[in-house]
């Protein structure tokens, strides 16, 4: 347990909010906790194509650099599918007939309070609504999922959410025991 006597909000914008929290640590002693905050659920979508294909995203992430990932974003509020159905049409272009809430998780918990909701999404077909230059999407495409598990073995998809992401689907669809 970590007692809190004092918080407070340092920076704030539309998707985060950081807090410092005044804590007594699990020693005793007080100490300062830095805490982020999603202002909403994060949406993970996997998306399987009937050919047994996993639609990946190459996006040019801020922090990292280029990133192979599943579609996902912010759901804008607490009906996470509909965020889900728009990441998922604004990053591929893509609508999906069937959705399934397959997982949820809590990114980077030793720092940050960051509720994520992971769909999979079949019946693929094309949707109106792309948006993959605003979201700095460079390439957009299907790949057979023996593939998806050797990218990320190799390292070639390395954000941490998309590997969860995609062991909830694994476990979703038998593939894993």
């Amino acid at each position: 347990m970590w007692p809190v006597s004092a918080s407070r909000t340092v920076y704030a914008n539309a998707w985060i909010e950081v807090v410092e929290d005044d804590v007594v640590r699990p020693d005793g002693t007080p100490g300062v906790y830095g805490v982020v905050r999603l202002r909403q659920p994060a949406v993970f979508v996997v998306a399987l194509t009937d050919d047994d294909e996993v639609v990946l995203v190459t996006v040019e992430r801020h922090t990292t650099g280029p990133s192979v990932e599943v579609p996902a974003g912010g759901s804008d509020g607490p009906d996470t599918l509909d965020g889900a159905r728009r990441e998922l049409a604004e990053e591929t272009g893509l609508q999906a007939a069937h959705w399934r809430e397959i997982g949820r998780m809590d990114a980077l918990n030793g720092v940050c309070v960051a509720p994520e909701v992971v769909y999979l999404a079949t019946g693929l077909s094309p949707a109106a609504g792309a948006e993959q230059e605003v979201e700095g999407i460079s390439d957009v495409r299907a790949v057979p999922w023996p593939e998806v598990l050797a990218m990320v073995s190799d390292g070639r998809i390395h954000d941490g959410e998309t590997v969860a992401a995609l062991m909830f689907a694994a476990l979703a669809l038998g593939r894993v025991t």
